[in-house]
């Protein structure tokens, strides 16, 4: 193989306020649960069904955690840019391994996008670890049809 990419993009919701934690290194980290969902109608019985998919996403990025924690709240809609990344613990009660994969946004490849917000109703802001800029006029998109039947 010549090369590899692990490259994940994401649009959701958040399912939960972010939480953000001290490091020992004392750098701070975001960790955010994201869900994104398809709708469908079921052909024989006519009737609506609905799939929800939860991701952890984890933010490394100093200057992102900062507009994470003051600008994100539970049903934020959001874009996410990152890499998949598999963490392995040993359960203390059980002694048995655990695997959590999660979405890691840190370094030049990740970005992080708010596409709504409450004092501008479509004007949607860009924040990555290339730029930050906010607000930015020159995104604004029709999200109206992202909201379709939010589960929460």
């Amino acid at each position: 193989m010549a090369g590899s990419l692990n490259k994940v993009q994401l649009i959701g919701r958040l399912g939960a306020d972010p939480e953000v934690k001290q490091m020992v290194n004392g750098k701070s980290v975001a960790r955010l649960s994201i869900a994104t969902s398809q709708s469908w109608k079921d052909k024989s019985s006519g009737e609506r069904k609905e799939k929800t998919e939860w991701h952890r996403i984890v933010i490394f990025n100093e200057g992102l955690v900062n507009v994470v924690q003051q600008y994100l709240k539970k049903g934020a809609n959001v874009y996410v840019e990152g890499q998949l990344s598999t963490r392995k613990w040993k359960d203390e009660s059980t002694g048995q391994d655990k695997y959590s994969t999660e979405i890691v946004l840190q370094g030049y490849n990740s970005s992080l996008t708010m596409l709504e917000s409450k004092n501008s109703g479509n004007n949607s802001n860009l924040v990555s670890d290339k730029k930050s800029s906010l607000p930015q006029d020159n995104l604004n998109q029709d999200n109206s049809d992202l909201d379709d039947e939010i589960p929460f």
